[in-house]
This record gives structure tokens, sequence and C-alpha cells, in this order.
């Protein structure tokens, strides 16, 4: 049969039509691959998301993890894709006179070395009054809200502390547990005791001491303690009778944040 214009017409139409449709299809995006994270010495599943820019629960989530705290070296984690999720904020902060990385990490509830990575800097004691720090900060998660459960987070094996407001950090800082001999206890505890300022002694031969107007301090398992510390600054390592050692200024930010009955829970 002679093609007639009409049908040349409508097969030039239809061989366009699949061009336009093969380059299309060579040109989309691919599907997005999840990332999958190996989990390092150190590591909290909130130093994870911070990293990516993800929720803490929702990385639990797509892992199955029902026990936060619970992650362990070689671990694979998935870290769920983040479209359509808010995108990670920033501030910018100018730096004052006083001024130290680890005071403006507080102040914003996060951590110096998420301040130091965003800002390239290498050394974090040096910062200089009128420098313009970016602070990265994840966008505001339902934990968050005001009146969201507050509980504490110590990891006897990296000496950090985590405070949270339900599954958001507010304070990342190290402590000094307890050494070998005087072992800090692992579980879940509730801060019964607040005290400003309060004598400490005990121990027996070479495990005796005997602190004065010890700082803001909070009992949370018999005589065992978070409070602050004057004698040491050796923060990062066990050094301890057993209490939680904090640094004046942490220990003094965490006691005026922590209610009486907020939950501890330390471990390994």
């Amino acid at each position: 049969m002679k093609p007639t214009f009409k049908n040349l017409l409508l097969l030039a139409s239809m061989i366009a039509q699949l061009a336009i449709g093969a380059a299309m299809a060579e040109g989309a995006p691919p599907a997005a691959e999840p990332i999958v994270y190996i989990v390092r010495r150190g590591d909290t599943l909130s130093s994870i998301a911070w990293r990516y820019g993800a929720r803490i629960s929702a990385i639990a989530q797509v892992n199955n993890l029902a026990n936060y705290n619970l992650i362990y070296v070689g671990q694979r984690l998935i870290i769920p894709s983040q479209e359509g999720a808010p995108s990670p904020q920033s501030n910018v902060y100018i730096v004052q006179r006083g001024d130290t990385l680890s005071t403006i990490a507080r102040r914003y509830g996060t951590t110096a070395n998420v301040i130091a990575q965003a800002n390239r800097i290498h050394n974090p004691q040096l910062i200089y009054v009128g420098q313009r720090l970016l602070i990265p900060s994840i966008g505001p998660s339902p934990g968050s809200a005001p009146g969201a459960h507050k509980w504490i987070d110590i990891n006897l094996t990296t000496q950090t502390l985590v405070a949270y407001e339900g599954d958001q950090p507010v304070l990342t800082t190290l402590v000094s547990t307890g050494k070998a001999g005087t072992p800090t206890p692992t579980g879940r505890f509730r801060i019964g005791e607040k005290y400003r300022y309060r004598d400490m002694a005990g121990g027996v031969g070479a495990y005796r001491y005997h602190y004065r107007n010890v700082p803001h301090v909070m009992f949370f398992h018999g005589a065992y303690s978070l409070h602050g510390t004057y004698w040491h600054s050796n923060f990062g390592h066990p050094m301890s009778h057993g209490c939680v050692n904090m640094s004046l200024g942490d220990a003094a930010w965490l006691y005026n944040w922590a209610p009486l009955g907020t939950l501890v829970v330390i471990h390994r």
C-alpha cells in the first residue's frame, strides 16, 4: 500500500514522541540510593543523625532499633532519605570576648566538633572575637516541643553525656565517670535529690576522698550523683569514685535544666 502524506506525518510524530521519551528517561535522575553508615567507635545515634541531617527517630525506625542507646561498632545502619523533610537550618554566631567553642555549642544544643567541622576549624581552641561561625542545627522535631520528655544518657565507653528533650539532643559533653576500682553503676535511674552545694566524703585507704562545697549535685542512685568538679579538668577519662564528674559550666546548666525525677540512663 502506498503511504499517504497523512500516514507519513503520523509516523513522524510517533518517532518524535519516542525520541523525546527516551531522552527524558535517559536524563531522569536515578532513584535515590539509601545511605548505609557503618558505626565507628565513639558514635552515638544522635551524632550520626547530626552528621546526615536526619532525625534520630527516623534512623531508629528504619533500622528497627528499640533502644536508641544500643548500637555497636561495625553495625550497618540505613540512613533514610530526607526528601520532603525539613532541611537542616543554620544560624550565624559572631564570637564574643570570653567565648569558647564549647560554650557556644551548649548555647545552641550542639557540639564543639559539629561547629568545628561546619566551619573547617582544625584547632577548636583557635577562635577569635568577631569571627562569624555557622551553627548547623536540625529543624524542630516533635520531641523538642515545650514539655517534651527530658532524659540523660551517659556512655561509659566514650565518657560522654547527652541531655535529650524527646529525641532531640540539647547538650553533648565529656564527663569523667568511675575508675576501675570504683565503677559507676549501669542501668536506669531517676534524679532523687538536688543540692546547689554539698560536701562529699567517703572511701577508705587509697580511695578515701573529701571535697568541700561540691557544686550542683544531683543524686540518682544512693550516694552516686552528677556534679560539678573543680579538682580536675581531665574530662573524657574515668577519674571518679563512681559519681559522674562534669565541668563547672556543664554541671550548672544541667542542674538548672533537669527537674527531680529526670531519667538517667547509664550504659557501656
